[in-house]
């Protein structure tokens, strides 16, 4: 059972193609599953759209849902096409995010950490002139913020668990294994996933989130691993997923998985 939970399209402002694209990009890569999760709108901001680059307007919501249901039932036979979504985790909004999420069918919720103490984690300048106490605490945060999103019981699976290294490689060699551990501790006690994802080819560290490291300390706390290639282009879909189950194996992990009406499928590897 071939999958890939993680894809974007234009609604979001910076990716390419629709979301019919991406289906047919994952029949061709031979998908049997693909899921669909662009990212939430801003729910936070009063604004209709606060990003344009980098999220879908509020009112897009249910466009978005509308033509993923429609979708998955043409597309029936052929692919599983899922409904899934990658939302932000702010610990301001989480409410907000919670009820207005629940509102719809998703099949998964990615919940992703993409900003620590009001700067995007892929922004390198955010590490300039910053002491190494300074890093520390910025990774502690981030790491501490990942638990409590795993604790907020809105998630099924957890994106890209080091991307702040993306644009700043030297981000791995911050030491905080301590912070590392206690959020892979929760991830498992809360019974999420984290998912392998392949999209920091595209970025300056390289491979993909997170490290091997990483993916060790979670194989000792007993946390579940998932698939995506965070495409945002369809020729992006299903990117290195063989190379990824290859390692999985090699690290001793035994299967994956993905979740479907928000009940998690167990795959072997």
């Amino acid at each position: 059972m071939n999958f890939d939970l993680h894809t974007h399209h234009f609604r979001c402002g910076h990716a390419d193609g629709s979301i019919r694209d991406y289906i047919e990009a994952g029949i061709t890569a031979g998908l049997d599953v693909i899921g669909i999760s662009d990212h939430t709108p801003y729910f936070g901001s009063p604004s209709e759209q606060a990003f344009p680059r980098i999220a879908m307007a509020k009112s897009e919501l249910v466009h978005y849902v509308e033509e993923v249901l429609a979708l998955q039932k043409e597309y029936e036979g052929r692919i599983d096409v899922l409904l899934g979504i990658e939302s932000d985790y702010f610990p301001e909004h989480a409410e907000l995010y919670r009820k207005t999420l629940a509102a719809y069918p998703f099949d998964y919720v990615i919940g992703s950490v993409h900003s620590v103490d009001g700067n995007s984690i892929f922004n390198k300048s955010r590490w300039k002139g910053l002491g190494p106490k300074q890093q520390l605490a910025a990774k502690a945060e981030y790491y501490r913020l990942i638990a409590e999103s795993a604790r907020s019981g809105m998630f099924q699976i957890l994106g890209h668990i080091d991307a702040m290294k993306g644009n700043y490689p030297q981000f791995s060699e911050i030491s905080a294994p301590r912070e590392i551990d206690e959020a892979l501790s929760t991830i498992s006690e809360c019974g999420l996933a984290i998912e392998i994802n392949t999209s920091g080819g595209t970025k300056l560290c390289g491979g993909w989130y997170p490290s091997d490291e990483i993916l060790e300390r979670a194989l000792h706390f007993g946390v579940e691993v998932s698939f995506g290639s965070d495409a945002h282009k369809p020729s992006r879909v299903a990117d290195q997923r063989n190379s990824v189950a290859a390692r999985l194996k090699e690290i001793g992990f035994k299967h994956w998985v993905y979740y479907k009406r928000r009940e998690k499928i167990t795959v072997g590897l």
